[in-house]
C-alpha cells in the first residue's frame, strides 16, 4: 500500500506506524505497538496480515472477481471449530491484522461468531465486503461485534459499478451499506479495482466520497488472477493520469480541512512516482519521502512477507491473487508453521527477493523502494515469478541509475 495522504499530501494518518515507522503526529516511531510487524525489518521477524477467504459464496458476479466466487458453497470449506482453531493459531502467531473476505463474507452464517472470537483473542479483524447485504441491523452488528474496519468495494458510479458487479442495483444497495456503516459509526473505507471502464469515473468517486463523508479509499491496480484479465488493466500513460488524479484530489481535500486517508494498492511503483513528482515540486519534502518509502520497503515486504492469504478450504497462498500455488492446508499443519517453512523455492524467494529480480528490476535505481512490486502479475505474464512488473509504467531513463 502507498499512502497518497501520508507520502504526497504530508497528512498523518493512523497507519503510518505500520506502513512507514511513524507515529500518528509524523515523528519516526520505535515502538512495537503494532505487534510482530510495525518496526521488524527481515522476513523472519515479520508477521503478516492474513486475508481468510472464509466463503467462496457471493451475491454478485464480479466480472473481475480474483476468486471465481459464485453462490454455490463450497464443500469443503472450514468449519466453525477449524476457524476458531486457526484463529488461536494467528493469534498466537502474533499476526497484525486478520481480513475476513470472500466470496461475499456475509453470506458465511457464522462470520460473527468467528470475527468475536479472533477479538477476544487480541486480533484485530477487517471486513472486506461488496456492502450490498448491510442494512441497519446489519451495520450495528459489524460495529458491535468489534470490526476496527469495513472496506467496501466499489467499481464506479452508478450503471459502471452495476456492469461489474454484474447485478442491476448493486450500486445502490452498496450505497445504502456505506450510509448504514457510517449512521452507526462504524469505521468504512470504499475499494475500487482501476480498470479501462472505471478509470474515467475517479474524479466522480472522490466526490461520491466527500458527500458521503466516506473518510477512506483504497484504489487497487488490476491484478491477473481469477476473473481478472490483463487486457483490462489501464495501459502505462493510463496508470500514470489516475495517480496524478488521485494525488490531485487527495491534496485538494485535505488543503480544505478534510480528513481523508486515500491509498494504491497492488503497485509500488506508484511510490517512486509520487517521489518524482515531488522533486519537481518540493525537493525537500521528497527526500523525506523517498526515506519512508524505503523503509516500507515496497513489494520487498508484501507477497509472502507482510500479506498471505488462506482460501475457504484451508490452503495457504503467498496472497490472495495466488490461490493456484498452495504452501500447505490448516487441516495438515498450523498457518505458523507454513509460514516459516521455506523449503519451497518460492516461498524462500519471496522472503529474499531482491538478488532474485530481473531485467529492469535488477538495475532499478528505485528497487529498494518498490521492491520490484507485485511477484504474481510477472508469474501470470512472463511464467517467471522474478521478470519485472509488467504493470510497471516508469520509463527506462525514470530508472537509471
Amino acid at each position: 500500500m502507498i499512502n497518497i495522504s501520508k507520502i504526497y499530501a504530508n497528512h498523518s494518518t493512523t497507519g503510518d506506524p505500520l506502513r512507514y515507522g511513524t507515529s500518528h503526529a509524523g515523528a519516526v516511531s520505535h515502538s512495537h505497538h503494532f505487534k510482530g510487524h510495525g518496526m521488524a525489518k527481515s522476513a523472519a521477524e515479520r508477521r503478516p496480515v492474513v486475508v481468510w477467504n472464509v466463503s467462496k459464496r457471493c451475491n454478485l458476479k464480479c466480472i473481475h472477481c480474483y476468486t471465481n466466487s459464485d453462490y454455490n458453497l463450497a464443500p469443503d470449506e472450514l468449519s466453525l471449530a477449524e476457524g476458531q482453531k486457526l484463529i488461536d493459531d494467528l493469534a498466537a502467531f502474533g499476526v497484525p491484522a486478520l481480513l475476513f473476505s470472500g466470496g461475499e463474507p456475509l453470506m458465511r452464517t457464522d462470520l460473527f461468531e468467528l470475527a468475536a472470537y479472533a477479538v477476544s483473542k487480541g486480533l484485530r479483524p477487517v471486513l472486506s465486503t461488496n456492502g450490498t447485504l448491510i442494512d441497519e441491523r446489519m451495520a450495528q452488528r459489524i460495529k458491535d461485534t468489534g470490526f476496527i474496519y469495513a472496506g467496501i468495494s466499489l467499481d464506479g458510479i452508478a450503471e459502471t459499478n452495476d456492469h461489474f458487479r454484474g447485478v442491476k442495483g448493486a450500486f445502490i444497495n452498496a450505497m445504502n451499506g456505506f450510509r448504514n456503516c457510517v449512521a452507526v459509526g462504524q469505521r468504512v473505507g470504499l475499494r475500487l479495482t482501476l480498470t479501462r471502464q472505471n478509470v474515467l469515473d475517479l474524479d466522480k468517486i472522490f466526490d461520491f466520497l466527500l458527500e458521503e463523508k466516506i473518510p477512506r479509499a483504497c484504489f487497487y491496480h488490476l491484478v491477473y488472477s481469477g476473473r481478472g484479465k490483463s487486457e483490462d488493466d489501464l495501459t502505462h500513460e493510463e496508470s500514470r493520469q489516475a495517480l496524478d488524479t488521485i494525488c490531485r484530489r487527495t491534496r485538494q481535500a485535505i488543503e480544505s480541512g478534510i480528513d481523508l486517508d486515500i491509498l494504491t494498492v497492488d503497485n509500488h511503483v506508484d511510490g517512486p512516482y509520487i517521489y518524482l513528482k515531488l522533486l519537481q515540486e518540493d525537493p525537500a519534502r521528497a527526500e523525506e519521502v523517498r526515506k519512508l518509502l524505503e523503509w516500507n520497503g515496497g513489494g520487498t515486504y508484501s507477497t509472502g512477507v507482510g500479506i498471505a492469504d488462506i482460501d475457504w478450504s484451508g490452503n495457504v497462498h503467498p496472497d490472495q491473487f495466488w490461490q493456484d500455488k498452495t504452501f500447505g492446508n490448516v487441516r495438515q499443519r498450523p498457518f505458523s508453521e507454513i509460514w516459516q517453512d521455506t523449503s519451497d523455492p518460492l516461498m524462500a524467494g519471496l522472503k529474499d527477493r531482491l538478488s532474485l529480480l530481473k531485467g529492469k528490476c535488477a538495475t532499478c535505481r528505485f528497487r529498494k523502494m518498490c521492491g520490484g512490486s507485485l511477484r504474481v502479475r510477472a508469474f501470470r505474464v512472463y511464467d517467471d515469478p522474478w521478470m519485472p512488473d509488467p504493470a510497471c509504467y516508469l520509463s527506462d531513463a525514470e530508472i537509471a541509475v
